[in-house]
């Protein structure tokens, strides 16, 4: 493939077009939300973009790396996004799932798991950062792809709204944790519950800062 798009652009679809004109038709592009996140799980988004729509990139100006956008413009985009997709799908995995086989492993399988939910499946894959390995589709990953590539764009978009949705819900399951504010993230506040309140059965134990808390609160009992 040619060279990164510059980082000083917005999203493009200089990879996808590539892809297009040798063949391929069905690209999906893969992000994830909430890979560093202390509480909820990790959900991962793929979205496929028509190759025939003339008017693709006018739809989707504005899409872009759904972190710098606001929550009421992602919220907008998403609707968009799934208007004019081909197809698009969502992937997650647990906090259990992720104790059990580490982010990197967990985010891999929520990535499969939004892959399998594509109709029609994907022919080539472009990946923000990570790859697949256990996936005999071709595929290539990008560093920073959600910022260059607009399929990747998209697909950070649709995994954000999905995974914050999510912890709103988790924020009126367990109330006082502010899940519905940082989302599971390791703020103040949220350190702030913990200290206060304990972890619950949402938070990725396995994770080093939950690790030194629950050390510090029974040395003997933590390993």
């Amino acid at each position: 493939m040619a060279e990164m798009v510059r980082p000083d652009l917005f999203p493009t679809l200089t990879y996808e077009r590539r892809l297009w004109d040798t063949g391929y038709q069905r690209v999906a592009g893969l992000d994830e939300a909430g890979r560093g996140a202390w509480a909820g799980p990790v959900v991962a988004a793929a979205v496929i973009l028509p190759p025939s729509d003339p008017g693709l990139t006018t739809h989707l100006a504005g899409v872009r790396d759904s972190k710098t956008l606001s929550p009421a413009r992602r919220e907008a985009l998403l609707e968009i996004i799934q208007r004019h997709a081909l197809a698009w799908g969502i992937g997650a995995v647990p906090p259990a799932g992720i104790d059990e086989l580490g982010i990197v492993p967990a985010t891999r399988t929520a990535m499969a798991l939004a892959l399998q939910a594509l109709s029609p499946p994907p022919d080539y894959l472009l990946i923000d950062h990570l790859s697949l390995p256990d996936l005999s589709i071709p595929q290539q990953g990008l560093p920073k792809g959600d910022a260059h590539v607009l399929s990747i764009a998209a697909a950070s978009i649709v995994a954000k709204v999905s995974r914050d949705r999510l912890m709103v819900d988790l924020g009126d399951r367990f109330p006082g944790y502010g899940f519905e504010r940082h989302k599971g993230y390791g703020t103040a506040q949220h350190q702030a519950a913990l200290t206060a309140l304990g972890p619950t059965d949402i938070h990725r134990l396995s994770f080093a800062p939950l690790l030194r808390r629950m050390a510090a609160a029974d040395p003997e009992g933590v390993q």
